[in-house]
C-alpha cells in the first residue's frame, strides 16, 4: 500500500471497510421517491434573487426557508436580526431530542454573488433555474424540468445563481432531517440550523446576530456546507478556512482625460503606474514580494502534514481542464498552495477597450485586490502591510481622493480603500467528535473521504470561534467545477443527492 493511503487510514481511525451503510441506502431509496418534489421545490428557491443588498428578495428568500423547515417538522423557526437596520437575517430553526447530551448546529448561507446576465451564456439567467443535461464544457443543452413521470438523471445540471453556492447546502440539509424522520430514523442529537444571509457580502454583521443569540446558538460542533468536493469528486471533510480581505487602490494622472498624442510621453499614465506599482508586489514566479508577508503563518501540526499527504492531487486534472500549463507558483502543489496566504488581483479598470477604446492618457486606474489569509495572519495587519509596500514604492497613501494641494505636493499618489475582512480559522483533527464525523462521511461511500487541514476559499469561521467558542467542520456538496461566483453557476444533481446522504449520516452518526 502507498503510504498516502497509510496515512489516510490512520486519520480515518480503526474501520477498514468503506461500504456504503444500510442507513445511507434507506435515505437513499426515500430520495428517489422524492427527487420530482424536492427539484421543483428547488426551482422555485432559485428563482428568487438573492443579492444581499436587495432587501426585498433577501426577505422572500427568508420566508421561503422557513416555510420549508417549518413543511420539515423543524420547531422554533424563526429569524435572528442583527442590530444594525436593513441587513438579510439568518434563519434559525431546531429540533431537541429527549435524553440527548450533544448539540449540532447546520449551517449553509441563502445568499449569493451579484449576477451580471449578459455574460451568462445564451438562453442562461441567473434567477430563471434552467436544467441541462450535463455541462456546458461538454456542449450540454438546456432541457425540460422533468414530469413525475419522466426518469432524472444524475450528471443532469441546474444552472442559476446560489444552485451551488450556497442554496445547495441549505436545501441537502434540510432534506436530509425530511429524509431521517420519513424513515422512522432517529437523531442521538439536539439539532440546530442557521442559515445566513450576508456571506457573500462578507458577514460584516454576523457578529451582532451572534452576539444577541450565544445561549441559542450553544452547541458541540458547527456543520459547515459551502464550497465543492475535491476535484477528484470524492467527499471531503475539511478542518479550516482560508481569511479573506480587500482592498482598492486606485492611482491617478491628470485631472482630466488627455489626447495620448499631444500629451503621451510627457503625462503620468495611471494605468501604467498601476501596472508597475502591482508587478512589485510578486515576483515572476507568484512569491509575495511585500515585506512579512508570510511571516505569521501558523505551521501546519503532524496529523495535518500527514492529510496533506495523502490528498489525491488534482494539479494535472485541473490544469487539463483550465487550459493552461505553467502554475503561477512552481514550488508548490495546489493542495499546498491554499494552505499560503494570497494576493490576487481580482480586476482592474481604467479607460476602455475594444469598440469603445479611445486615444487618450486615463485620469485613474483602479485595482481590486484580494488578500487570503490562513491561520496565523491578521486580515488588518496584513492590509496594512500592503499599504507599507506602496509607500515604500513612492506613493502617497489616503483615504480620499486627492486634494488640489496633494496634487501639487505629491508626484505619485494611491487611494487605497480596505474592507474589514476576517482571520482563518482551522479546527483541530484531533477532536472525539470530529473523528465521528469522518466515519460518518466515509459510511456513504465506497471511495476514501479526502481530508482537507483547510480549504482554500473562505468563510466567516473566525468569528463563530471569537464570539461562541465554537468548533466548525466544513462538509461540502457542490461539484468543483460549478463555476461559483461567476456566470453560468451551476449543481450538478448527483452532488445535491450525494449531500442529502451525508448530512443523514451526519445527524444519525453515534
Amino acid at each position: 500500500m502507498k503510504k498516502n493511503g497509510i496515512f489516510g487510514l490512520l486519520l480515518l481511525g480503526s474501520f477498514t471497510a468503506w461500504a456504503q451503510s444500510p442507513t445511507t441506502l434507506a435515505i437513499r431509496d426515500y430520495r428517489v421517491k422524492q427527487e420530482h418534489r424536492w427539484l421543483k421545490e428547488y426551482q422555485s428557491f432559485l428563482s428568487i434573487p438573492n443579492l444581499a443588498s436587495d432587501k426585498l428578495n433577501m426577505d422572500k428568500n427568508a420566508q421561503a426557508i422557513m416555510q420549508m423547515m417549518q413543511a420539515r417538522g423543524i420547531g422554533q423557526v424563526q429569524l435572528l436580526q442583527a442590530k444594525t437596520p436593513g441587513v438579510a437575517p439568518a434563519v434559525y430553526g431546531e429540533v431537541i431530542t429527549p435524553g440527548a447530551n450533544q448539540t449540532i448546529i447546520f449551517y449553509a448561507h441563502y445568499d449569493g454573488q451579484p449576477a451580471d446576465s449578459t455574460k451568462w451564456f445564451k438562453g442562461l439567467h441567473p434567477f430563471k433555474p434552467t436544467l441541462l443535461n450535463g455541462s456546458l464544457e461538454q456542449q450540454a443543452i438546456p432541457i425540460a424540468w422533468p414530469s413525475e413521470k419522466d426518469p432524472i438523471h444524475p450528471d443532469w445540471r441546474i444552472y442559476a445563481r446560489g444552485a451551488s453556492d450556497d442554496k445547495a447546502g441549505v436545501m441537502s440539509i434540510l432534506s436530509a432531517y425530511e429524509a431521517i424522520v420519513a424513515t422512522g430514523m432517529k437523531t442521538p442529537y439536539n439539532l440546530k440550523f442557521f442559515f445566513e444571509g450576508e456571506e457573500e457580502a462578507g458577514s460584516d454583521h454576523l457578529f451582532e446576530i451572534l452576539q444577541t443569540n450565544k445561549a441559542l446558538l450553544a452547541s458541540d460542533i458547527w456543520i459547515i456546507c459551502d464550497g465543492p468536493v475535491h476535484q477528484s469528486g470524492k467527499k471531503a471533510v475539511i478542518f479550516g478556512v482560508r481569511g479573506d480581505a480587500h482592498v482598492e487602490l486606485t492611482v491617478y494622472g491628470s485631472k482630466r482625460p488627455l489626447h495620448s498624442g499631444h500629451y503621451g510621453n510627457w503625462a503620468p499614465n495611471p494605468a501604467n503606474l498601476l501596472t508597475h506599482l502591482l508587478s512589485s508586489m510578486k515576483d515572476e514566479n507568484g512569491k509575495v514580494l511585500i515585506k512579512g508577508f508570510y511571516n505569521d503563518v501558523t505551521p501546519l501540526s503532524a496529523k495535518e502534514k500527514q492529510a496533506v499527504a495523502a490528498i489525491p492531487a488534482p494539479d494535472m486534472q485541473m490544469k487539463n481542464e483550465l487550459g493552461f500549463i505553467q502554475q503561477e507558483n512552481s514550488n508548490w502543489s495546489l493542495s499546498e498552495a491554499i494552505l499560503q496566504p494570497s494576493l490576487n488581483i481580482n480586476g482592474l479598470q481604467s479607460a476602455n477597450v475594444g469598440k469603445l477604446s479611445s486615444n487618450v492618457i486615463p485620469t485613474t486606474a483602479t485595482a481590486s485586490i484580494d488578500l487570503r489569509l490562513v491561520l496565523g495572519n491578521d486580515a488588518k495587519k496584513q492590509q496594512l502591510k500592503l499599504i507599507e509596500h506602496i509607500k515604500s514604492q513612492g506613493y502617497f497613501v489616503t483615504d480620499q481622493d486627492p486634494t488640489e494641494a496633494q496634487r501639487k505636493q505629491y508626484a505619485k499618489i494611491a487611494k487605497v480603500q480596505l474592507s474589514d475582512g476576517y482571520n482563518a480559522q482551522r479546527t483541530s483533527m484531533d477532536l472525539p467528535i470530529a473523528q465521528q464525523i469522518i466515519k460518518a462521511v466515509q459510511s456513504t461511500t465506497s471511495d476514501q473521504v479526502v481530508l482537507m487541514p483547510s480549504v482554500g476559499g473562505s468563510l466567516p469561521l473566525f468569528v463563530f470561534e471569537r464570539e461562541l467558542n465554537a468548533k466548525t467542520i466544513t462538509v461540502p456538496v457542490a461539484n468543483h467545477d460549478n463555476n461559483q461566483h461567476a456566470e453560468n453557476e451551476n449543481i450538478r444533481l448527483r452532488n445535491l443527492w450525494n449531500g442529502i446522504e451525508t448530512f443523514a449520516a451526519i445527524m444519525l452518526m453515534k
